[in-house]
């Protein structure tokens, strides 16, 4: 296998190639959307490499996988059909959702909203989620513009609530307090 060069001058003028050799602007909503997706992917290395809870690694190392996956469909537009990539399909969607029951099944029901806080673990999971999100809208306005396969829609929808339910986990785990938020009276 021959070494993967750093550096190839070819974005040197605001452009990157996709998968089939097409090039596209950087500022694209396709590359806006894989680039969010790979920001979150990054984020979610940085809370495994201080992460001691081996059941919320295990999570994000799968995450980490699938984000690999769309990363990849996005980078394959239309006319790059020939290409062969694996596919987030209803099983990838099904597996979050069984997540999200394991582990919301001990945690106190949720009467009031709640402060994206807690212990360091919580903290930066209740962060990933709204980069999740964030991510999730760039994949929309993407299908919006392009059209993406619906799995992907709700799959980033999914990786938001699993990492809530993870930060809530965590601080019960850790014997971190929710902090609630209480209105103001005006």
């Amino acid at each position: 296998m021959s070494k993967i060069k750093i550096y190839t001058r070819t974005g040197d003028k605001g452009e990157t190639g996709l998968l089939g050799g097409i090039r596209v602007p950087k500022s694209s909503p396709r590359i806006e959307a894989y680039g969010s997706i790979d920001e979150l992917n990054s984020l979610l290395g940085l809370i495994r490499s201080f992460s001691k809870l081996e059941e919320i690694n295990d999570i994000l190392t799968r995450i980490q996988r699938d984000l690999f996956i769309i990363s990849a469909e996005l980078a394959s537009p239309k006319g790059t059909e020939g290409v062969k990539i694996p596919k987030i399909d209803k099983s990838h969607i099904e597996n979050l959702e069984r997540k999200i029951d394991e582990l919301d099944k001990d945690l106190e029901p949720l009467t009031k909203f709640i402060f994206p806080s807690g212990g360091n673990l919580a903290s930066y999971l209740h962060f990933a989620r709204a980069t999740a999100r964030r991510a999730e809208r760039n994949l929309v306005a993407l299908y919006l513009k392009e059209g993406v396969r619906d799995e992907l829609l709700a799959y980033m929808n999914r990786i938001s609530d699993l990492l809530f339910v993870m930060a809530r986990y965590a601080n019960k785990k850790e014997s971190f307090k929710e902090e609630v938020w209480e209105p103001e009276s005006l």
